[in-house]
């Protein structure tokens, strides 16, 4: 018994290592302007060529994964782009920033209802960008400058705040994403006019009770009113939050994804 224990201790001990080593294949970057740094890991491709252009997929956390050590962000999401198989035939750029503990990609806040029995959000419609929102623009624009971006294929997604904050970042940047996939997230739908040239994949849970599906229900209902707007709209029944499990299992993301282009 205890020669099995020591076996099992050794096993899971190299699988933590191996998992470890596989999420330092994302470099740990800073960008700072000014008083602010927004942290952000970055995925090269294998056999990476400095002289081609690449795709870029970036990648919006949710609020559990805000901070400033430059590792949490990575929690979800990361290991499906470290997929082999997927390395070697979608091969891009992949950036995931940190969000700063205590602020948000967004404006939205969210409150009780007491006799619906479920949290309602309030979405602002346009106004500035949040401060980690901003320093994401900036660094968007500077992985342009550092790396030879493919600009007809620029892609964003994110889970749940990083949902949010994907709708809100492609309305803010209406000509650079080809294409979008946000999960568990939701926005403005007055904002939906800025985001009709990008092609969207919405996922979400229908036991979702920290963001409601009709957070991402509103957003396609909006979207679809564009007839030459993509939207798929894929609703998980009886899944709650973490909706993302789902979504990153889905064998056509990448290839839905790497279809559009500018």
């Amino acid at each position: 018994m205890l020669r099995l224990l020591k076996t099992i201790c050794f096993v899971l001990i190299i699988a933590g290592s191996t998992q470890a080593q596989d999420l330092n294949q994302y470099e740990k970057r800073w960008l700072i302007e000014g008083a602010d740094t927004l942290p952000y890991r970055i995925l090269l491709p294998n056999n990476y060529d400095a002289s081609k252009k690449y795709p870029l997929i970036l990648f919006l956390h949710g609020a559990g994964e805000r901070g400033r050590n430059n590792e949490s962000q990575l929690i979800h999401g990361s290991k499906f782009f470290l997929k082999a198989e997927l390395r070697e035939q979608f091969l891009a750029i992949v950036v995931f920033p940190q969000c700063p503990a205590g602020s948000s990609w967004t404006g939205s806040s969210a409150k009780y209802d007491s006799a619906a029995k479920m949290r309602v959000f309030s979405f602002p419609q346009g106004g500035e960008p949040t401060r980690p929102m901003a320093m994401v623009m900036k660094l968007l624009s500077q992985l342009q400058k550092d790396f030879r971006i493919n600009s007809k294929r620029m892609y964003v997604g994110g889970l749940s705040m990083g949902g949010m904050g994907t709708f809100d970042l492609v309305s803010r940047m209406p000509k650079t994403f080809a294409a979008a996939f946000p999960i568990c997230g939701g926005d403005n739908p007055a904002d939906a006019p800025a985001m009709r040239k990008t092609a969207w994949w919405v996922f979400h849970g229908d036991k979702d009770l920290t963001v409601p599906l009709n957070c991402s229900s509103t957003m396609v209902d909006a979207l679809k009113q564009f007839k030459k707007t993509e939207v798929k709209f894929t609703v998980y029944p009886g899944v709650g939050h973490n909706s993302w499990d789902n979504a990153f299992a889905e064998p056509e993301l990448l290839p839905w994804l790497f279809s559009y282009k500018k």
